[in-house]
């Protein structure tokens, strides 16, 4: 997730806030990966199809890592995705993810954990959602 530009960023976390008006902006804009991604992480079953039917294998992965999905650590450890690894267990609220985060001048994706965690508190969780 390093490669996209911060605005693109910024919007994506503005989708748990306004999420009909900045999933159609990332979706117009070229990203609907990051649209999906969103969705997903709200819980959505269809937007992660998409992300595994189009191969982003690693954002469906960073979806259940972010729910705490140990399983989906491991993946994207192996798979050396550490930005998302460390970004997963921030949202998950683990301060040493955070601080190296902040060593890495990674603070946007802290910003994003912010974001996503302010949405998970908000929200009812369907506990059948299915697993990654």
């Amino acid at each position: 997730m390093v490669g996209y530009p911060v605005k693109v960023l910024l919007a994506f976390g503005e989708s748990f806030v306004q999420p009909k008006a900045f999933t159609a902006t990332l979706s117009a804009a070229g990203y609907p990966e990051l649209s999906a991604l969103s969705g997903a992480i709200r819980g959505s079953e269809e937007a992660l199809q998409w992300l595994l039917g189009n191969n982003f294998t690693h954002l469906a992965a960073l979806d259940a890592a972010i729910d705490n999905d140990e399983k989906a650590q491991k993946w994207l450890e192996k798979y050396q995705y550490t930005v998302m690894l460390y970004f997963a267990r921030a949202c998950n609220r683990d301060t040493n993810a955070a601080n190296w985060l902040k060593e890495n001048d990674l603070d946007i994706f802290l910003h994003l954990a912010e974001k996503i965690n302010y949405f998970r508190d908000n929200q009812y969780f369907n506990i059948y959602r299915r697993k990654f």
